[in-house]
């Protein structure tokens, strides 16, 4: 069974990641684990790239972006006001999730959608919105990229919710 932590990514959300995970980002940003968050690797040429590579993968990405995207629907559902025509929900496939909309005239929907080499964001007619690649750099760090620039979670969320959570018609 793995053993599972609450962190704080770099945008400030509590995130559960795993241990292997979280000893795989440390390693791969030089943390020696003293606490002070500060230790740089003093021989590099021991660096586990093969564990910090294989937690660099686009199933684990996934997952993630799905707890974070659950989060994001049950904070902006807790925003709205006490008898709001309208809710957004999440939805979980084999290998997709889908937030939704909806109100009493309205139903529309983003969909996250795990492929072979990236993670397709489509809106609800199907339509492509962008897809996230991973890049594993030569500093050792796992990268979200979007249109060839890096991203964080955060920002890949808001770009593809951020139209169906706040958009006034």
């Amino acid at each position: 069974m793995k053993s599972v932590e609450k962190v704080n990514d770099k945008s400030g959300n509590n995130v559960a990641t795993d241990t292997a995970t979280n000893a795989a980002n440390n390693a791969a940003n030089g943390k020696n684990g003293n606490g002070n968050g500060n230790g740089i690797a003093k021989d590099r040429s021991k660096f586990d790239w093969v564990t910090s590579r294989s937690a660099c993968t686009l199933p684990k990405v996934f997952a993630t972006l799905r707890q974070q995207a659950e989060e994001d629907v049950k904070t902006r559902n807790a925003q709205r006001p006490t008898y709001a025509p309208y809710e957004f929900s999440v939805a979980d496939d084999i290998d997709a999730f889908t937030v939704f909309l909806k109100a009493k005239d309205v139903s529309r929907s983003v969909s996250f959608k795990l492929n072979e080499h990236a993670i397709a964001v489509q809106d609800d007619q199907a339509s492509s919105k962008f897809q996230v690649r991973l890049h594993f750099t030569d500093a050792g760090e796992c990268r979200l990229r979007v249109d060839d620039q890096e991203r964080e979670y955060w920002q890949i969320r808001r770009m593809a919710l951020e139209d169906l959570m706040f958009r006034q018609e």
